[in-house]
């Protein structure tokens, strides 16, 4: 049986964030999207910031969530920008996306 491939993303949250705790500032948040309910995906919050968590963070905060990176995979980088109805100017985001898989044990 071929191993599930999952999409792991990686985006900075200008305004901070409500779940899956609330904070008031800019941070980083990552997100595994399994199927299923977007409130049941795993994701991790770093404290508020705007400096980026580098690929040992990512990898860190991946197993914590029960995943790996698969084989040979690497972060991509997109730029995207904010919606017209953000209260702040529209400005260029950066987001980052691999491929994971479920780690023996895992959460998926």
């Amino acid at each position: 049986m071929s191993e599930r491939t999952l999409k792991a993303r990686l985006g900075l949250r200008c305004c901070g964030t409500t779940a899956p705790q609330r904070t008031t500032g800019p941070c980083w948040q990552l997100y595994v999207a399994v199927p299923g309910r977007v409130s049941d995906w795993p994701v991790l919050t770093w404290p508020t910031s705007t400096e980026v968590p580098g690929v040992e963070e990512r990898e860190a905060a991946l197993a914590f969530l029960g995943f790996g990176l698969v084989d040979k995979a690497e972060w991509k980088w997109t730029e995207d920008t904010g919606p017209d109805y953000h209260p702040h100017p529209v400005r260029v985001s950066l987001i980052a996306a691999a491929e994971v898989r479920a780690l023996d044990g895992g959460a998926a």
